[in-house]
Protein backbone atom coordinates (compact mmCIF):
# COMPACT_ATOMS: atom_id res chain seq x y z
CA UNK A 1 0.00 0.00 0.00
CA UNK A 2 1.23 3.42 -0.64
CA UNK A 3 0.56 6.68 0.12
CA UNK A 4 -1.51 8.11 -2.58
CA UNK A 5 -3.57 4.68 -3.16
CA UNK A 6 -7.53 5.79 -3.35
CA UNK A 7 -8.65 6.76 0.26
CA UNK A 8 -13.03 6.20 0.94
CA UNK A 9 -15.26 8.95 1.56
CA UNK A 10 -14.46 7.93 5.61
CA UNK A 11 -11.08 8.13 5.45
CA UNK A 12 -11.05 11.72 3.73
CA UNK A 13 -13.68 13.52 6.11
CA UNK A 14 -11.14 11.71 8.76
CA UNK A 15 -8.39 13.52 7.35
CA UNK A 16 -9.73 16.77 6.79
CA UNK A 17 -11.38 17.10 10.43
CA UNK A 18 -7.64 16.08 11.69
CA UNK A 19 -5.88 18.18 9.68
CA UNK A 20 -8.42 20.85 11.16
CA UNK A 21 -8.77 20.31 14.88
CA UNK A 22 -4.99 20.17 15.03
CA UNK A 23 -4.44 23.13 13.68
CA UNK A 24 -6.92 25.40 15.29
CA UNK A 25 -5.81 23.80 19.02
CA UNK A 26 -2.35 26.01 17.58
CA UNK A 27 -3.57 28.65 15.55
CA UNK A 28 -6.65 30.46 17.66
CA UNK A 29 -4.50 30.87 20.79
CA UNK A 30 -1.67 32.30 18.98
CA UNK A 31 -3.83 34.54 16.67
CA UNK A 32 -5.62 36.13 19.12
CA UNK A 33 -2.74 36.78 21.29
CA UNK A 34 -0.93 38.77 17.85
CA UNK A 35 -3.99 40.19 17.02
CA UNK A 36 -5.62 40.83 20.09
CA UNK A 37 -9.26 40.19 18.67
CA UNK A 38 -9.84 37.55 21.64
CA UNK A 39 -10.21 34.07 21.70
CA UNK A 40 -14.02 33.85 21.22
CA UNK A 41 -13.92 36.08 17.91
CA UNK A 42 -10.71 34.56 16.46
CA UNK A 43 -12.61 30.92 17.42
CA UNK A 44 -15.83 31.31 15.51
CA UNK A 45 -13.68 33.03 12.41
CA UNK A 46 -11.64 29.93 12.89
CA UNK A 47 -13.95 27.41 12.46
CA UNK A 48 -15.74 29.38 9.66
CA UNK A 49 -12.41 29.22 7.73
CA UNK A 50 -11.94 25.79 8.74
CA UNK A 51 -15.71 24.77 7.48
CA UNK A 52 -14.59 26.25 3.84
CA UNK A 53 -11.39 24.40 4.10
CA UNK A 54 -12.17 20.86 5.07
CA UNK A 55 -14.52 21.26 2.04
CA UNK A 56 -11.63 22.59 -0.06
CA UNK A 57 -9.19 20.17 1.44
CA UNK A 58 -11.64 17.02 0.61
CA UNK A 59 -11.82 18.10 -2.96
CA UNK A 60 -8.29 19.56 -3.34
CA UNK A 61 -6.81 15.67 -2.21
CA UNK A 62 -9.29 13.49 -4.41
CA UNK A 63 -8.52 15.66 -7.44
CA UNK A 64 -4.87 15.93 -6.50
CA UNK A 65 -4.26 12.39 -5.61
CA UNK A 66 -5.99 11.25 -9.09
CA UNK A 67 -3.37 13.63 -10.63
CA UNK A 68 -0.69 11.34 -9.22
CA UNK A 69 -2.19 8.37 -10.15
CA UNK A 70 -2.86 9.53 -13.78
CA UNK A 71 1.03 11.24 -14.10
CA UNK A 72 2.37 8.24 -11.93
CA UNK A 73 3.72 10.56 -9.36
CA UNK A 74 5.51 9.67 -6.23
CA UNK A 75 5.25 11.80 -2.92
CA UNK A 76 8.62 13.19 -3.20
CA UNK A 77 9.45 16.29 -1.55
CA UNK A 78 8.63 18.17 -4.51
CA UNK A 79 5.45 16.91 -5.20
CA UNK A 80 4.70 17.44 -1.63
CA UNK A 81 5.79 21.59 -2.03
CA UNK A 82 3.56 21.69 -5.06
CA UNK A 83 0.41 19.68 -3.21
CA UNK A 84 1.03 22.55 -0.38
CA UNK A 85 1.38 25.76 -2.16
CA UNK A 86 -1.63 24.75 -4.65
CA UNK A 87 -3.68 24.03 -1.51
CA UNK A 88 -2.95 27.18 0.59
CA UNK A 89 -2.99 29.10 -2.56
CA UNK A 90 -6.65 28.25 -3.25
CA UNK A 91 -7.47 29.08 0.15
CA UNK A 92 -6.14 32.70 0.29
CA UNK A 93 -8.22 33.10 -2.74
CA UNK A 94 -11.84 31.93 -0.70
CA UNK A 95 -10.63 33.26 2.83
CA UNK A 96 -9.74 36.52 2.82
CA UNK A 97 -12.71 38.29 1.91
CA UNK A 98 -14.38 35.87 4.81
CA UNK A 99 -11.72 37.42 7.11
CA UNK A 100 -12.46 40.83 5.89
CA UNK A 101 -16.46 40.76 6.45
CA UNK A 102 -16.23 39.03 10.12
CA UNK A 103 -13.26 41.03 11.96
CA UNK A 104 -15.01 44.52 9.80
CA UNK A 105 -11.53 45.10 8.21
CA UNK A 106 -9.98 45.86 4.67
CA UNK A 107 -9.74 43.05 2.19
CA UNK A 108 -5.46 44.12 2.34
CA UNK A 109 -5.54 43.91 6.59
CA UNK A 110 -7.55 40.34 6.08
CA UNK A 111 -4.89 39.44 3.29
CA UNK A 112 -1.89 40.10 5.97
CA UNK A 113 -4.31 38.17 8.39
CA UNK A 114 -4.12 35.59 5.91
CA UNK A 115 -0.41 35.89 5.14
CA UNK A 116 0.37 34.79 8.86
CA UNK A 117 -2.36 32.02 8.50
CA UNK A 118 -0.30 30.83 5.17
CA UNK A 119 3.33 31.08 6.88
CA UNK A 120 1.73 28.87 9.48
CA UNK A 121 -0.33 26.85 7.19
CA UNK A 122 2.38 26.22 4.42
CA UNK A 123 4.80 24.25 6.86
CA UNK A 124 2.12 22.57 9.27
CA UNK A 125 0.32 21.12 5.80
CA UNK A 126 3.57 19.70 4.69
CA UNK A 127 4.18 18.49 8.23
CA UNK A 128 0.89 17.54 9.00
CA UNK A 129 0.56 15.22 5.30
CA UNK A 130 4.02 13.73 5.62
CA UNK A 131 2.82 12.42 9.27
CA UNK A 132 -0.79 11.59 8.53
CA UNK A 133 0.86 9.37 5.03
CA UNK A 134 2.98 7.73 7.50
CA UNK A 135 0.57 6.89 9.75
CA UNK A 136 -1.76 5.30 7.41
CA UNK A 137 0.77 3.52 5.30
CA UNK A 138 1.95 1.70 8.62
CA UNK A 139 -2.29 0.85 9.58
CA UNK A 140 -2.76 -0.56 6.19
CA UNK A 141 0.60 -2.90 6.66
CA UNK A 142 -0.70 -3.82 9.73
CA UNK A 143 -4.24 -4.38 8.19
CA UNK A 144 -2.90 -6.31 6.01
CA UNK A 145 -0.63 -8.77 7.65
CA UNK A 146 -3.46 -9.11 9.78
CA UNK A 147 -5.82 -10.35 7.59
CA UNK A 148 -6.32 -14.43 6.86
CA UNK A 149 -3.94 -15.80 4.53
CA UNK A 150 -6.11 -17.33 1.65
CA UNK A 151 -4.97 -19.97 -0.84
Amino acid sequence: MSANDKKHLGERILHAVLYEVCAMVMLVPLAALLTGSGVSLMGVLALMMSCVAMLFNMLFNALFERAERHWGLQRTRWVRCAHALLFEGGLVVMLVPLAAWWLETSLWQALLLDLGFFAFFLPYTYLFNLAYDHLRQRVMQNRQTALPQTK
